[in-house]
């Protein structure tokens, strides 16, 4: 199975607002950048967005790195996933589950993929992260 790392970062200016995302993919020394901006969306939604174009670019099943800044990302497909699932996609607070057809794609490529999930603090200089967030806001500027 290639063995490929992903880092992914999503913005928003105003939440809700116009948003961008970035993402970096690192394959046996190759390097490639994805970008991509919606006019009205929210941080989350970026965030998640981010996660799903990187996985979506493989074109075969991967053992993947996935480094992100989002709490969210990481407890929602890492921990709270499950009981949405359980509970047909209603949380704690017996709501429907907020972005559910994003939570959808991103665990059906997470089990798609051998995805390890890895948290990072953003703006802490870690050099992916920041170069994701410097994407995610040049991206943004182009809508």
């Amino acid at each position: 199975m290639k063995k490929v790392e992903i880092f992914t970062d999503g913005c928003c200016k105003g939440n809700p607002g116009p948003g961008g995302y970035g993402c970096i993919l690192k394959f046996e020394g190759k390097v490639k950048e994805i970008t991509g901006a919606t006019k009205n969306t929210t941080n989350n939604i970026m965030e998640m967005t981010a996660c799903i174009v990187a996985l979506e670019h493989l074109k075969e099943p991967c053992e993947v790195n996935l480094t992100t800044d989002s709490q969210y990302v990481i407890k929602g497909i890492t921990e709270w996933i499950h009981g949405w699932i359980k509970k047909s996609w209603v949380n704690a607070a017996r709501q429907p589950v907020k972005n559910k057809e994003l939570w959808q794609k991103l665990h059906s490529l997470n089990k798609k993929h051998k995805v390890s999930w890895h948290w990072v603090k953003g703006h802490s200089g870690h050099p992916e992260n920041e170069r994701c967030d410097q994407l995610a806001n040049e991206a943004l500027t182009s809508i």
